[in-house]
């Protein structure tokens, strides 16, 4: 059934994903820690692909590496069972997962520090919100997190983010541990032959620090549990924050080998108290090679639009980190949701090979 509602250029790795998803879960529910996933099943009847323009190729400078963002986004909601094995099917270098803590200390990949936006949670524990009205992933066992289903992204309106993606009334999908994701990715490397890896960003660590809870130190004992610790790795790894002091932290401390990447973030977003006005500047990205091997830049930072002839406008950015000695990875591009005025997402991922861009998170990581 699904076969015949997919799309043809769709057809060949969704159900490569789904053959991998099927193999992954069932291994998965062997395992008892952490908990066992619930079984994951699919409404074939609203499984559609989003309707986008269709690829063409494009010559590139240099090999661009491709970073699922919270798996493959694009095709099934973020950071899922489903989203992981689409995004290895599609052969993403990297697949990324974001970590915040449960109330027993578990890493889970969750985006937001609250569960509003991505899950059923005011439906199944209607009475544990806090005074703010908001459900906080903290505030939640592991055990009690499996109860939730994962839906596609919801806006504060309740409506879908993208409307052309999985429909988010739909679907049984449940929130993975940081361990669960990293045992799929190990296992659909070996079944698969492959080297994918994982690209984890620790979320709000400060914040966790506030509510007695060491992100940093969790997230690298499961780490460490996987190896990824040791100098030979199972998988290729990057870390990443917006805090520069976790990063140094975890140089400092715990001594890591593993490359740490600076994310760069506007200063009204309030990801940190540092000021990235300054670290966008060229003497900023200096100083990160203390401790960074890479920048994670918005694409804002580096696409400023078109001038009035309609060529594209670019900013010196991506020239100042490579001075710098820094690799350049921008987040994120997705092909159902271009910056104004572009009208191809082949062209845009053209535009940033040829600056030079290193890597490139996307929720489409088969385009």
């Amino acid at each position: 059934m699904v076969q015949a509602i997919l799309n043809s250029s769709m057809k060949k790795v969704v159900g490569a994903a789904f053959i991998v998803w099927g193999a992954a879960a069932s291994a998965l529910a062997q395992d008892v820690t952490p908990p066992t996933l619930a079984p994951v099943t699919l409404d074939t009847q609203i499984l559609k692909p989003p309707v986008l323009e269709q690829p063409t190729a494009a010559p590139l400078s240099h090999s661009l590496t491709i970073i699922a963002h919270r798996g493959a986004s694009g095709y099934a909601p973020e950071h899922t069972l489903p989203a992981v094995a689409i995004a290895h099917a599609q052969n993403a270098d990297f697949i990324e997962q974001d970590v915040v803590l449960t109330r027993d200390h578990v890493p889970v990949v969750l985006h937001d520090l609250r569960l509003d936006a991505v899950t059923n949670v005011a439906d199944v524990f209607p009475e544990k919100y806090r005074p703010d009205g908001h459900y906080y992933v903290m505030d939640f066992s592991f055990a009690e997190l499996q109860q939730l289903k994962v839906h596609e992204r919801r806006n504060k309106e309740g409506q879908q983010r993208y409307p052309s993606r999985f429909n988010s009334q739909t679907g049984h999908f449940h929130i993975m541990s940081l361990a669960q994701q990293i045992e799929l990715i190990l296992g659909l490397n070996a079944s698969r032959a492959r080297d994918t890896g994982i690209y984890v960003e620790m979320k709000s660590a400060r914040w966790h620090k506030k509510q007695n809870y060491d992100l940093v130190e969790s997230t690298m004992g499961v780490l460490a549990r996987y190896n990824f610790t040791q100098t030979d790795t199972p998988a290729p790894i990057y870390l990443q924050s917006f805090d520069p002091e976790v990063l140094r932290r975890l140089k400092r401390e715990f001594r890591t080998e593993i490359p740490l990447i600076q994310l760069v973030a506007e200063n009204s977003w309030n990801e940190s108290d540092i000021d990235y006005d300054m670290m966008r500047t060229a003497a900023g990205l200096e100083t990160l090679r203390s401790y960074a091997a890479g920048v994670g830049l918005w694409l804002n930072h580096i696409f400023l639009g078109f001038d009035e002839h309609g060529n594209p406008q670019f900013s010196d950015i991506v020239k100042h980190a490579h001075a710098a000695g820094l690799l350049v990875h921008v987040y994120t591009l997705r092909a159902d949701n271009l910056p104004e005025g572009v009208d191809s997402y082949q062209q845009l991922k053209t535009w940033l090979t040829e600056l030079g861009v290193d890597g490139i998170f996307t929720d489409f990581p088969d385009r």
